[in-house]
């Protein structure tokens, strides 16, 4: 017998993730493999190694952009909240199949108040997978942010989770959300050719997921895809313009606008905050010390262990 969903918002996300990490169990439980032998010093060392192979390959799509909520809230137990439930339980399952679905849910007994609409997009490159993934943290943070609001919003690099009691489903929104801009690194006219000559292409492209290179500049943009693509191309055409205005001779910049956004970086293709790398190189640094600590006093174990069974033998 099949089990339903929770009702409660706060229980959405832990009973999707319950269900994923059963069948992951399953699955491994259900293949009975001999596995070869180790020594304790390979099988020690291994265990120190997944870690950083696990911390280099872990995308960071669930990195927060920006959050927010609707100043109004529904009341407990009421239809308006059944709806917001089984929108937010929609976007988590439609995920797992689509980059993007929108929805409009109202049940039984609800007025024309209580309607719900609710839309998700995941990055274009991503995998269903990942986009499942990424749809489930940003519903499992709006729960958390937003309790009982009518409306929230959640934008996570990797997808954008949205719903409201307003129909904004197909309507173009172009309000400046979130913006942010690297360091400046002084007048260069040609690396600033290249800078606008990404952002020109992408605000060019055809495509709701847009990507473009020059020398050393990268960049990024995506619309949410309940926009036409004509629609898409103003809004990216905006913020192509306000990067270029607003963000100046910085190293990268991030335009978010209400239905799209763009970004570019000299670094790379997504831009990371220079805390960030820090952070990255210190946490690499400490991993491979240990693993050399480790190296050295298993090569030390295995010539102890030599030297014990050469005096066992005589």
């Amino acid at each position: 017998m099949t089990k339903s969903p929770p009702a409660n918002i706060h229980s959405i996300i832990a009973y999707h993730l319950q269900f994923h990490n059963k069948n992951i169990c399953y699955n491994s439980l259900s293949h009975k493999q001999k596995l070869p032998k180790m020594s304790p010093q390979t099988l020690l060392l291994s265990f120190l190694i997944f870690p950083l192979f696990f911390h280099l390959s872990t995308p960071a799509t669930d990195t927060f952009i920006y959050g927010g909520c609707s100043q109004s809230h529904f009341t407990p137990g009421s239809p308006y909240e059944s709806n917001v439930n089984s929108v937010l339980t929609s976007l988590v399952n439609s995920a797992a199949f689509a980059s993007f679905n929108n929805f409009k849910i109202s049940v039984p007994g609800s007025t024309q108040s209580d309607i719900v609409y609710g839309l998700f997009q995941c990055r274009g490159d991503l995998t269903t997978s990942v986009c499942r993934d990424c749809v489930a943290h940003a519903v499992s943070r709006l729960g958390v942010i937003c309790p009982g609001s009518s409306g929230g919003a959640m934008q996570l690099d990797g997808c954008f989770v949205k719903f409201d009691s307003s129909a904004f489903l197909g309507v173009e929104d172009k309000t400046e959300v979130f913006k942010k801009c690297g360091p400046s690194v002084g007048y260069n006219s040609d690396s600033l050719g290249r800078r606008d000559a990404v952002l020109a292409y992408m605000a060019a492209n055809g495509q709701y997921f847009r990507v473009g290179g020059s020398g050393g500049v990268q960049g990024v943009g995506q619309c949410v895809q309940d926009l036409s693509l004509s629609e898409c191309q103003d809004c990216l055409a905006e913020a192509s313009g306000r990067l270029k205005s607003e963000c100046g001779t910085s190293a990268w910049g991030d335009m978010y606008l209400g239905k799209c956004y763009m970004r570019y970086s000299e670094r790379g293709f997504h831009s990371r905050s220079d805390d960030e790398n820090d952070d990255v190189d210190k946490t690499l640094a400490i991993i491979i010390g240990i693993i050399a600590g480790v190296a050295v006093m298993i090569v030390f174990l295995s010539c102890l262990t030599r030297l014990c069974d050469r005096k066992d033998g005589k």
